[in-house]
Order: C-alpha cells, then structure tokens, then sequence
C-alpha cells in the first residue's frame, strides 16, 4: 500500500473507491427494482442483465481504439458523469410512477456503453499512473478496494433498499459516480500526446485484435474467463429471483449472503503473493478458477434452512478465487502488451470475456422460463466446472514465471 503516498494514485485509489461501493449497490439494486417495484418476470430481468452488458459486445473494440486515441483520464471523467446522470433517471422516475421496464432497458443500455469506455481507459491508465514495475502492487491495491467494496456493499446495500426503497437507493450510487468523477481530476499527471501513424479505425480495432487472438498466452487467458462469465451470467439473474421470490428472503438478507463473498475476496488479495510463489503464476491462475466451481452445485440446492451456510461458502471460494485469478492475469495482460496497444488490447479482451454476459442473461432468463429456475442453475454449475480446460491444456498448465516477450505470439 506504499503506492498511497503517492498524489496521483490516490487519486485513482479513491475514485476506484467510490466507483466500486457504487456498482456493488447497483449490481443489487438495478434488478431489484424490476423485481419488487415493476414485478418483472423471469425473461425481463434476464433481459436486463443482457441490457447492462450488451455494450461490450455492440461497441467493445471500436472503444479500444477510440480510447487509445484521448486521453484516458478524460475519458474515466466523462463516463463517470454520463453513468450518474443516467442512473439518476430513475429514482425521478419512480417518485412521479412513470418508471417502466423498458426505461430500465435505456438506462442499463446507457451505464453499460460508458462502463466499456471507462474501463478500457482505466485499465490502459494504470501502467502510465504507477509504471509497469509496480503493475502488481497496483492492481493488487485496486482488487483489494473491490473485495472490501464486495463485503460491505451487499450488506449495507441490502438494508438501505429496505429502508429506502430500490429505486431512491440507487442515488447512492449516483453520489459514488460523482465522486469519482471529481476525485479523477485531481490527478496532475497527464499522459504525452503521441502522433499516431496510422488513423483509420477499423486498421487500428484489427491490430488490437490479431495482437490477443496471436498470442497463444492471451487468448487462452480470454477464453478461460469469457467461458466462466458466460455461465456465471446464466445463473446471477435467477439466482436472485431464487433468493427474493421463491425462498422469501428480504434485500438485507440477500445483501449479507453475498457478501460472503467480499470477505472471500480479501482472503484471496492475503494470499496471491504466497500462492504465486509455492505454485508459480501459471498454476496459481488455472487452480483459481478450478477449485471453486464445483460448489456451484449447492446453488440448484439451495432452500431457507441451514443450506443458506453453503450458499456462504460458495460465495467465500468463489470470490477468493476471483481475486487470485485477476490480479494475476491482469498484471500479465499490462505487462505484456506495448503502450499504443493498451486500449485496444484491454478493450479485446473485454469484448471476447464481456460479450458472452448478455448471451448469459438472456438465456439465463429464457431457460428460467423453460426449464425452471433451479434446473438453469444446474446448467450453469456444469458448464462453470469447464472453464479452467482453457488454462490447464496450455503453456500456462506449469508456466511458473510468465513470459513478457513476444516469443509466445504464434
């Protein structure tokens, strides 16, 4: 945490602060208003899963190259504000009853389409902000703010949709936009103008693209997390009908129950370093996303009784496992990639890992409605036990120090 002394980081420390506390209420609070203010069906609220990530899929690789163009920082602060303006719509909404699920669809549209630019910024920001030698620190700084924000966002985002209601509860997360926004501009750093030789935007997406899809490393990397997102977006949006609808239980409850989750999650930002050096960087990544998933199975089993504890440990594992896979693949990801292509191998990446969540939610929804809501769970804990194949039939099987050359481009 020494990074903290320094003016700039801490700047971005506090913004990601703000930001993370935010998301974490959203990620409850979006569906809970379709759920208990609109009593949306199992379709819609998959659909409005799909709505939040549709934006990766619709417009992830022309962001790349567009950020790789502006300056970063700017483009973190005018997201930051569009997504507050967008969300604020909504409490305005409700207060004078004319929300609708359709409105719900625009807004999760919007956040999601500045969420690709602001994260394609933010992670191409980072090397200029810190240096690549302290890549690790950083990102390992950064993933312990989410984990912290993951254990207290839930709960405490559970018990002020219960007294505020979801809708007026989403004005918190508007102030933590806000306050990202401004904590971004106090950062005096600015990143050097370069002449860029070649100006077309298409030439620039497909450079971005044949650099991750040639590099053997990078897109099993890609694959491996695209392939457990796909199924962990079948399984979140009827994974809280579950909990809301058929077991009964209120928004503060759902709230402690995930954040097991952020508790399991700074267990992993412990341990990374110790697990990188017993086992080395490759294996500790593939392990991390190996062990977890088979508790995905307590999910289809889940009732109000003491079945609630297992629900808890699978939140725990599977966050820890998380935080250990990303700081790990992350700071590979930075360290690899020359500058000019950061946003555009960042927003690659989140194009190939991002774009499966839509196709998650809407079958999440649609699968709900067929085949009930447990059987889509079960569904999702089959294929979540497949991802890992990704990792462990690569170089990265026993890979302990990962290469920063280009040897692995094929």
């Amino acid at each position: 945490m020494s990074l903290l002394r320094d003016h700039d980081f801490r700047g971005l420390f506090l913004a990601d602060s703000a930001s993370q506390v935010g998301a974490q209420l959203l990620l409850l609070a979006l569906p809970l208003v379709a759920v208990s203010a609109l009593e949306a069906s199992e379709f819609e609220v998959g659909a409005l899963a799909a709505c939040q990530t549709a934006a990766f899929v619709v417009i992830g690789l022309p962001a790349g190259a567009i950020v790789d163009r502006l300056s970063k920082r700017t483009v973190m602060v005018v997201s930051d504000w569009a997504r507050a303006a967008a969300l604020a719509s909504v409490p305005v909404a409700w207060w004078l009853d004319v929300l609708t699920i359709y409105q719900l669809y625009v807004v999760a549209l919007v956040l999601g389409v500045f969420t690709v630019f602001f994260d394609a910024a933010y992670q191409s920001y980072l090397p200029h902000l810190v240096g690549r030698e302290r890549l690790v620190e950083g990102n390992s700084a950064l993933e312990g703010v989410r984990t912290v924000a993951q254990l207290g966002g839930p709960s405490a985002g559970g018990y002020l949709i219960q007294f505020l209601t979801a809708p007026f509860a989403l004005v918190v997360t508007v102030a933590g936009f806000a306050w990202s926004a401004v904590c971004l501009t106090t950062i005096r750093k600015r990143e050097e103008r370069r002449e860029r030789r070649d100006a077309h935007l298409a030439r620039e997406i497909a450079e971005g693209v044949r650099y991750v899809l040639g590099h053997r490393l990078l897109r099993r990397i890609a694959g491996c997390t695209a392939t457990a997102n796909l199924f962990h977006s079948i399984a979140q949006p009827v994974l809280l009908l579950l909990l809301a609808r058929d077991l009964g239980l209120g928004a503060g409850a759902i709230g402690l129950l995930l954040a097991a989750g952020g508790v399991g999650g700074v267990a992993g930002v412990l341990v990374n370093a110790r697990l990188v050096r017993r086992f080395g960087q490759g294996p500790t990544m593939w392990l991390a996303i190996a062990l977890p998933a088979p508790l995905t199975f307590v999910l289809p089993w889940l009732q109000a009784d003491w079945r609630l504890a297992l629900f808890v440990l699978y939140e725990f594992c599977v966050g820890a496992g998380i935080v250990v896979y990303n700081v790990t693949q992350v700071s590979f990801r930075q360290a690899i990639t020359p500058e000019p292509l950061l946003g555009r191998m960042n927003a690659t990446i989140r194009f190939l890992v991002w774009g499966t969540l839509p196709l998650g939610g809407l079958l999440g929804g649609v699968l709900g409605e067929m085949i009930g809501i447990r059987n889509t769970l079960l569904v999702a804990a089959l294929g979540a036990c497949l991802a890992f194949l990704w990792l462990v039939t690569s170089p990265l099987r026993s890979l302990r120090e990962l290469p920063v050359s280009e040897e692995l481009s094929s």
